[in-house]
């Protein structure tokens, strides 16, 4: 554990109610990866639930190295604080080997202004309920759809398919999901391995139909779908390419 500022206290609300914020940042043997968008986004998140995040966090962590690292930011309403591990191997193994995707309804059209979607909060039991109950029906992970079929994310990542020479990722902006900072790093370096690169809504009757489909997070990169809901998928030439583009090696 790296410390930051604060104790944790009996009280804090982040303990007893979740209502704290975290990111999780890839690092590398050059430092953090992306470390400015997270956390950009962390103090998005903080800001949401009415939270400060301490200044000289960046500083704190932005030395630390790692050949596959993952770091972890927490901040709650009394404390501060960071941890650095090895990224796990099944990780590892989703970049090279792709994973078995199904998708589920989570009954969602429009989400109530008080909802907290959008922001990375310390509230991950229910996310992490529902990979749980994917891996139960013999999947991997989860694609959350609202009720008209149209797909929203993953339980910890976001939804990427290729689309001809289009890259996609569903619009934060009009669905109050959370904006996933790998995907728009992808997005915005499309051009430079010939792909377009759009925000837009797809079904889940239209996915089977796309070239790949992938769930991006900072510690995987990119997994490729090589099943969608029972269905398998020929292996996308693109994945190798696109780790490479993220710096992340498959193997």
């Amino acid at each position: 554990m790296i410390p930051g500022s604060g104790e944790l206290t009996h009280t804090d609300r982040g303990l007893l109610y979740g209502e704290g914020v975290f990111e999780t940042v890839h690092v590398r043997p050059a430092g953090p990866w992306l470390l400015d968008a997270h956390l950009a986004r962390l103090a998005r998140s903080a800001a949401a639930l009415g939270i400060d995040v301490p200044s000289g966090l960046a500083e704190l962590v932005s030395g630390i190295t790692h050949t596959d690292g993952a770091l972890r930011l927490v901040v709650t309403p009394s404390t501060s604080f960071a941890t650095v591990d090895a990224v796990p191997e099944t990780i590892r193994a989703e970049r090279r080997d792709g994973i078995r995707l199904i998708t589920h309804d989570v009954g969602l059209t429009r989400r109530p202004p008080w909802s907290l979607a959008g922001a990375k909060t310390l509230s991950y039991a229910e996310n992490l309920a529902a990979k749980r109950w994917a891996v139960a029906q013999g999947a991997d992970d989860l694609l959350w759809l609202d009720s008209h079929g149209q797909a929203l994310e993953g339980p910890t990542a976001s939804l990427v398919w290729l689309d001809g020479d289009t890259l996609c990722t569903v619009a934060p902006d009009r669905t109050g999901i959370l904006p996933g900072t790998t995907a728009a790093h992808l997005l915005a370096r499309s051009a430079e391995v010939g792909l377009r690169a759009e925000e837009r809504m797809i079904t889940a009757a239209e996915l089977p139909g796309v070239d790949a489909i992938w769930l991006a997070s900072s510690l995987r990169g990119l997994a490729e779908a090589r099943t969608l809901d029972g269905q398998e998928r020929a292996a996308s030439p693109w994945t190798p390419r696109l780790l490479d583009l993220l710096g992340f090696s498959p193997s």
